[in-house]
């Protein structure tokens, strides 16, 4: 009988162990998905320089200092669950290796930090760190780290970084390093987070998405943009208007991107998602352990309305989220995908603001402008479609650096490149006193080709090339209804289909979800409706109607999983599933509605890997991690299921 694999035996050096946190789960699930789909630097790397007088040997001091101060450098995790172990400070060699270079210039430690953070990671056997001497002459010039991002996040390498430097330097290091995550496992108040979590799913529930999208550069989205735009200017506006409104920088630069957003787009009511360092506490400050973690920001903003309404509407907002941070990752985005697939629509958020740029050797400025100007770097690569606008600020030592990523189908290059520049525009145009009230309407239409529905943008080619991808499916005309909106109606797209004999609404319906969380111009309400006209053309010509009229949306029947790939991922599911069985076979069962996604039947993202195991073990493969966390049916996953390979006999014996 097949079971799930069981965990390799704990080492004998284990100080304690424990779950990991509502925030380090997420980085969890995130590290299991392909390098190419990740959206944030895993792991993270970043540079210190050492001072001249500093040997190798004083490097390597400091390093096994560090370790032995911070428990998150000596912790590992466990492949299979989400868990922790904390070994002792000896537990493992220093991960460090050395480098010779001709010169420490930024050209070459960009170079050797990316190199560095390609490298991989082996946390669940290893120091979840690395880090690189690089030696001119033979003396050491720089060290490079780079960290495992489920146990050290962007503002703990930072922490890290600045107390090597610091003790590199001479001076004192600090007596402790911080809590550890597992000292913070235990105070998680579940009730605040299961209140989170539904506050959090109403506001996304009614919350438009999409907003950029037929604003955007090139429709085919063949890359992704990176730029950085520094500016001295725009580090005394921000501090002028922050002083003047009575908030932190940080929140006005928020309050100017929302106001460019709404004044390009014409929407007033959109989602931010804002990373926090969550370290508000005195304790915290010097945790390098996993503490960062993003919030839902809902925008509203008031057409007409000054920009200091705009600063304080932005700034309650934030807090309001900031005060709902602590939900479980895991259970609040399968309740999401839930959410999402009954409302049909995939929540993208519409900006993606960092209150803190990821380390600086990622984005180095092609060259460096003198002092009070401003540099621009930008690329494009054949990587998947960026489908958020992501903003990162930075203020160091008098400059406003902001860092801009982006896909094409949002922002080409010239309007990535434009973004920042018009944002320390406002920024002057705000310091010098102008109000700048909110806009009433956008000042150009949408892009042709795009339809506004209360749930979000559509792209109208992106459903006529959904529909056209169904079997039976000849032809599709997709556009707005007249109809509805001259009888004060909502909003209504309907789709002309010509389909063959025996192609029904419901086909169309599951089809169309399968596609939600691969084509961000698609958007699927909950009515589909598909008639026969009545002169009946030689194939019938059907229409399909898609709007939000709960009182004509037939629901979609359930449907037992049929072939061989679809009752091995029925079963993986039901042995997860809560309550399921301890184990399954891949003949079982057949209570499993293929035609629901995977959060429809209550897996979460810590039971992902578990399930990959077990579809492993009944002999498929070919799902990624996050596909399985999306909205598309388990029917539609299975047809992406492969067999394994047989594995050749090795040895006279017979393979398995």
């Amino acid at each position: 009988m097949n079971h799930l694999p069981q965990p390799a035996p704990l080492p004998t050096d284990i100080t304690r162990s424990g779950p990991l946190t509502w925030i380090q789960q997420w980085h969890w699930f995130e590290h299991t998905i392909p390098a190419a789909r990740r959206v944030n630097p895993t792991p993270l790397a970043d540079h210190c320089h050492v001072p001249a007088s500093a040997t190798v040997a004083d490097v390597l001091a400091a390093l096994a200092s560090l370790t032995a101060r911070h428990e998150a450098l000596r912790t590992t995790v466990d492949p299979l669950r989400p868990v922790q172990h904390v070994h002792p400070a000896h537990w493992a060699p220093l991960p460090v290796d050395y480098v010779d270079v001709l010169d420490a210039e930024a050209e070459t430690l960009e170079t050797a930090t990316a190199a560095l953070a390609a490298r991989p990671i082996d946390a669940e056997r290893n120091p979840p760190w690395l880090a690189r001497v690089l030696l001119a002459g033979g003396k050491p010039r720089a060290v490079l780290i780079a960290a495992h991002h489920v146990l050290i996040d962007g503002w703990g390498l930072a922490v890290l970084i600045n107390q090597l430097h610091h003790q590199l330097r001479g001076g004192d290091a600090p007596l402790e390093g911080g809590p550890h995550p597992l000292d913070m496992a235990a105070t998680q108040p579940l009730e605040r987070a299961r209140v989170a979590e539904r506050e959090w799913l109403t506001r996304l529930a009614g919350n438009p998405t999409g907003v950029l999208a037929p604003f955007g550069g090139t429709p085919d989205g063949a890359g992704r943009h990176r730029l950085q735009h520094r500016s001295v200017d725009a580090y005394a506006d921000l501090d002028r208007l922050a002083h003047r409104h009575g908030a932190s920088p940080e929140v006005v630069l928020l309050a100017a991107l929302a106001h460019d957003i709404a004044a390009r787009t014409g929407e007033h009511r959109f989602l931010a998602s804002v990373v926090v360092s969550n370290r508000a506490r005195a304790d915290l400050r010097n945790s390098i352990g996993v503490r960062a973690l993003t919030v839902p920001v809902q925008i509203d903003l008031r057409p007409g309305a000054a920009f200091g309404e705009v600063v304080a509407s932005v700034a309650a907002s934030s807090a309001a989220a900031y005060r709902h941070g602590q939900w479980r990752p895991a259970e609040l985005v399968a309740a999401q995908a839930r959410m999402d697939r009954r409302r049909g629509v995939v929540t993208v958020p519409t900006i993606e603001y960092n209150c803190y740029a990821w380390p600086r050797d990622y984005l180095v400025p092609a060259q460096y402008a003198p002092p009070g100007g401003s540099a621009t770097w930008s690329t494009s690569a054949p990587d998947e479609p960026c489908e958020t606008l992501y903003v990162d600020l930075g203020r160091d030592e008098g400059v406003v650096t902001l860092d801009v990523t982006v896909g094409d189908h949002l922002l080409d290059a010239g309007q990535a490149m434009a973004l920042p520049v018009r944002l320390c525009g406002l920024l002057r145009t705000l310091a010098d006193g102008d109000e700048c009230p909110v806009p009433q309407r956008p000042p150009t239409p949408a892009a042709p080709g795009w339809w506004r529905a209360l749930q979000g943008w559509v792209r109208l080619s992106d459903v006529e090339d959904v529909l056209r991808g169904h079997p039976g499916v000849h032809d599709v005309t997709a556009a707005p209804s007249g109809e509805a909106a001259e009888q004060g109606e909502e909003p209504r797209l309907v789709a002309q289909v010509l389909v063959d004999p025996g192609v029904t609404s419901d086909d169309l319906h599951r089809h169309v979800l399968d596609h939600l969380g691969e084509v961000p111009g698609l958007m699927a309400p909950g009515r589909y409706v598909l008639t026969a006209i009545a002169h009946q053309p030689p194939r019938p010509r059907g229409q399909l109607r898609l709007g939000t009229d709960d009182t004509a949306s037939r629901p979609i029947p359930p449907r037992p999983p049929a072939t061989r790939a679809e009752r091995a991922l029925a079963a993986a599911v039901a042995a997860v599933a809560p309550g399921g069985p301890s184990d399954g076979t891949p003949d079982s069962p057949d209570t499993v509605d293929m035609s629901r996604c995977l959060a429809d039947h209550g897996v979460t993202l810590v039971a992902i890997p578990q399930l990959l195991a077990l579809l492993h073990q009944f002999g498929f493969a070919g799902i990624a991690s996050d596909e399985l966390a999306g909205t598309a049916s388990l029917g539609h996953l299975a047809t992406a299921l492969e067999p394994l390979p047989p594995r050749a006999p090795r040895g006279g014996e017979a393979s398995p």
